[in-house]
């Protein structure tokens, strides 16, 4: 078997910033494929600038928390008392977890953001989400539903391997929201197989989500097993601008400079790993 690599840029149209940092790290460097969120505020930025690049890979970014809802029509369980979703995952998880949030708001919402991309023309590569949702406890019914509806068969499981640490200095707090994410990624892998979707092998990027290093990629890079892997990345043009808006202490303008980094392409090169998007995936 061959080692085969997609580099996945999250978050493609939450900032113009994000846009321009995930074209130029597929431009002058390893990154081939991106998600797009239907609901941030340069989506359409992101569209114009997706159209440009057709040998980039493009998902779904399929978003509960922190961008504005796409759907017009009556999705209050989803909502906060201000009209918008909720900030973050630990918000939604504990509405979610106490049957707070209504399936078929969720349903809604994802389908019409699913709808608005595909409206736009592009084919859409494959699915994932902000902060992980999809693979919450319940919740891959629900995706099935649409990604059957949109007939999309290619997924991302961020099953990272609970072992795998690497040259990163991160909390326990984080280590543990791993441990919790992998163990629910991996019972979701199950109904997702059962349903007829197909996910890379391998995952890389959780624990050093938003601090993906020039030395971790070549970490990783250079134990990258057989079959393929996914890297989960988050680029920017200027992490000064960006950490204006957000508060998540992303590394962004770092992470972009490691993808366009030489030394890391040369060692995928010396690696023999293929560069791969999601629409080139196509399992043994």
């Amino acid at each position: 078997m061959m080692k085969q690599l997609i580099v996945n840029g999250d978050d493609f149209g939450l900032h113009p910033s994000v846009n321009e940092g995930i074209i130029a790290s597929h431009v002058g460097g390893c990154l081939t494929s991106t998600t797009i969120m239907a609901g941030g505020n340069a989506f359409d930025h992101a569209v114009s600038l997706a159209k440009q690049y057709p040998g980039l890979g493009i998902g779904v970014h399929l978003a509960l928390v922190g961008t504005s809802p796409v759907a017009r029509g009556n999705i209050p369980t989803l909502l906060t008392r201000n009209g918008t979703l909720y900030s973050n995952y630990l918000e939604f998880t504990a509405h979610y977890l106490q049957g707070k949030i209504a399936k078929d708001h969720i349903y809604y919402e994802l389908w019409c953001q699913m709808q608005k991309v595909v409206g736009q023309g592009i084919a859409i590569s494959h699915i994932d989400s902000h902060q992980h949702l999809h693979v919450l406890p319940g919740m891959a019914e629900i995706i099935s539903r649409i990604a059957r509806e949109f007939h999309i068969e290619k997924i991302r499981i961020p099953a990272e391997g609970i072992g795998f640490a690497g040259p990163v200095q991160v909390s326990l707090g984080r280590v543990a929201a791993r441990a919790v994410l992998t163990a629910c990624s991996r019972l979701a892998k199950r109904y997702y197989r059962r349903q007829g979707f197909i996910a890379p092998e391998h995952f890389y990027g959780m624990l050093a989500g938003g601090a993906m290093s020039r030395t971790l990629l070549q970490y990783i890079i250079a134990r990258l097993p057989e079959g393929v892997s996914e890297i989960m990345v988050h680029p920017g043009l200027s992490t000064k601008e960006l950490a204006g808006s957000f508060t998540w202490g992303y590394h962004w303008q770092e992470e972009m400079e490691a993808l366009r980094s030489q030394e890391v392409l040369d060692l995928i090169q010396a690696s023999e790993v293929q560069l791969i998007n999601y629409r080139e995936f196509i399992p043994e």
